[in-house]
């Protein structure tokens, strides 16, 4: 749950489109209209005043006039994660609330959910193994609870019957609109008389391999009755947020790595036998142990904070297929740090509530929430690995309710009203514009992207290669006013302006058009050093939100010069200055060598914009040097350079 919120010359071409709030995007210019073989891109639009909401707007068409504005470029054949699904959770109090719904108004609010035609297409469910703080119940439960003082060694007291009347229907009409739709359990307590405290309510498992056996035993129970009831179990992590150690009169347990280790032990070969297609994931919490959870660790224990990374490197990890990360404390970065030290396992985000302030308008709630979701889980969990993206409560009623302790001000994908109807809220937004254009088995695709989680006022993106080969790239303007931006796939080009704060997709089919005969150059090892300081490895770090700058106005002589880790063969260097479209070099020399010391001209010319794509015969090198020939009072800036052979 939710504690806080939170050539010579450029090879760019482009169609020109201009956009004041609301009005439609046109065509503009004598250039600018579609050429032989033009690919045209769909575009959805939410602005962050409601004006739009999941709109569609005219399409436009890539051309091949040239474009001086901060570029996108996607190259969908660099290929990074695979997609399992983007959604929310049907607790128990959002089944309680959909259940409760006439039939037609239930069927409708489904449809807007779950269809991927008629609705955004939610393809991924994290349920509750019991009871959460969303429960519409007096009393917190899980699917074997004995009375005080009592065990149940045998589970002869498992039942699911609890959910049989409202979640198990839901989720399975839910399957029946996607059937691509993926659905993770995590449980937040295991049952009392498992515990140290016999409490569903803090505590910890028993330190006993008896326990550790009985509890996977209930967890593999668990999906197999689910996949018994339709509804087949793709992910299990074995505890919610194992590190929050005082959970607010909800079910919780302070699970430490040797606990999680030893139930996964137990677990994972039951598992596999029992039901092969379910993976589990490790951890289960945020993106860094928060302040309250270290501060709250018993006296003499370690509170864990490179949890993710202890339980990856014991040997329970065989059982694991990788991680789950929450968004209430922490940043997206933490995922691309475990990623890199385990390249190996994946990485899942599968908890953020949107939240409100008690006296907060609605449309500040809605624009916030828009906003701070965009930056840091549409986009910032997809750019850091994530092959899931998911909310918390998919329905909430008016009060942020119904909840059985914990969070009073989270939020849902939609609202149920008092007069019972049902009204979307932004979550409903942000995640629709991942669900209903990415689908489960995509790619995430090299992208250039400006903006930071932590907010820069830039433009930011993401792209996806879908298994038909049609590619999805959702954009967010984070600046208050209005942003233009080009996007560049292939040889092709279109220019796009969106409001302040608003969230697009654009998607676009495959296309020989947009195809190119150039393949990205890696560059890991690359460093990057200069003579006018700062910090030059920026520009060689695959993220156009950072950049190397000189700091000073241009003068010729200035340089930065590269070393690509070993001998590299290309045709193209791409020099791309990053979002402040102003800095790039007026003028510039290109040179290679092999030793660092001696070089040799590639090329000269100048650039008129921020991309510039310098193209090249076959060349071979180790180093690089690039060198500005023109003084300007901008600032010298490259937030990336990319060969491609």
């Amino acid at each position: 749950m939710r504690r806080t919120v939170r050539g010579v010359a450029a090879v760019t071409t482009a169609v020109a489109l201009t956009c004041g709030g609301v009005v439609a995007a046109q065509a503009t210019g004598p250039d600018r209209g579609p050429d032989r073989g033009a690919v045209e891109a769909r575009v959805w639009v939410t602005a962050a005043d409601r004006s739009e909401l999941l709109a569609e707007r005219p399409r436009v068409a890539f051309g091949t006039a040239p474009s001086t504005l901060p570029t996108i470029v996607v190259d969908p054949d660099h290929a990074y994660q695979q997609v399992d699904g983007f959604g929310a959770s049907i607790t128990d109090s959002s089944a309680a609330l959909l259940a409760g719904l006439p039939p037609a108004v239930r069927a409708e609010t489904m449809r807007k959910l779950f269809d991927p035609v008629r609705g955004i297409g939610v393809s991924f469910l994290r349920q509750p193994v019991g009871s959460s703080d969303f429960t519409a119940a007096a009393e917190h439960w899980t699917y074997d609870d004995v009375p005080a003082g009592q065990t149940d060694f045998a589970l002869r007291h498992f039942s699911i019957d609890r959910d049989r009347a409202q979640v198990l229907p839901l989720l399975r009409e839910a399957k029946r609109l996607n059937p691509a739709l993926k659905v993770m359990a995590t449980p937040w307590s295991p049952p009392a008389w498992m515990k140290t405290t016999d409490s569903l309510v803090g505590g910890r498992l028993e330190d006993d391999p008896r326990i550790y056996d009985a509890y996977a035993r209930y967890l593999v129970k668990f999906v197999q009755a689910y996949a018994a009831a339709g509804v087949p179990i793709d992910f299990l992590s074995v505890q919610n947020e194992p590190q929050n150690r005082t959970p607010d009169a909800y079910p919780g347990t302070d699970m430490p790595v040797a606990q999680q280790l030893g139930v996964i032990e137990a677990l994972g070969p039951k598992l596999r036998l029992a039901s092969p297609r379910t993976k589990i994931l490790a951890y289960d919490h945020n993106w860094a142990t928060h302040p309250n959870d270290v501060a709250a660790t018993p006296p003499g224990s370690d509170p864990e904070t490179d949890y993710p990374y202890e339980v990856l490197r014991g040997r329970a990890s065989r059982w694991v297929a990788g991680t789950a990360f929450h968004c209430y404390y922490g940043d997206p970065s933490a995922q691309t740090a475990l990623h890199e030290a385990f390249p190996d396992k994946g990485i899942w985000f599968t908890e953020c509530s949107g939240s409100k302030g008690v006296t907060d308008p609605p449309a500040k709630v809605f624009r916030d929430t828009l906003t701070w979701h965009a930056r840091n889980v549409v986009i910032g969990t997809t750019r850091n690995w994530a092959r899931s993206a998911v909310n918390w409560n998919i329905a909430l009623d008016s009060t942020g309710g119904p909840h059985n302790g914990g969070c009073g001000t989270c939020t849902g994908l939609v609202t149920v009203q008092p007069d019972g109807s049902v009204t979307t809220d932004a979550e409903y937004y942000t995640i629709g514009h991942l669900a209903k254009f990415v689908k489960p088995g995509a790619r995430r695709v090299a992208s250039t992207s400006f903006g930071t989680t932590g907010w820069n006022g830039q433009v930011m993106d993401v792209a996806f290669r879908n298994p038909d080969g049609s590619t999805a790239l959702v954009v967010h303007n984070q600046n208050d006013d209005p942003r233009a931006f080009a996007v560049n796939v292939g040889s092709r080009t279109f220019e796009y302006t969106l409001p302040g704060g608003a969230l697009a997709t654009f998607t676009w089919p495959r296309s020989a058009a947009l195809r190119t005969t150039l393949d990205r150059v890696p560059l890991e090892g690359a460093t990057a050093t200069s003579p006018l300081g700062g910090d030059p490895g920026l520009a060689v770090d695959d993220d156009a939100s950072t950049r190397w700058s000189t700091g000073t106005a241009q003068v010729a002589g200035q340089y930065l010069q590269l070393d690509l880790g070993g001998r590299k063969s290309f045709r193209r260097v791409a020099l791309d200055s990053g979002g402040e479209v102003g800095d790039f070099a007026r003028g510039y020399e290109l040179a290679a060598g092999d030793d660092g010391r001696t070089w040799r001209t590639l090329r000269t010319g100048s650039a008129t914009g921020q991309l510039t794509a310098v193209d090249l015969p076959p060349t071979s090198a180790r180093h690089l040097r690039i060198t500005t020939t023109t003084a300007a009072p901008n600032w010298w800036s490259l937030a990336d350079v990319r060969l491609y052979r």
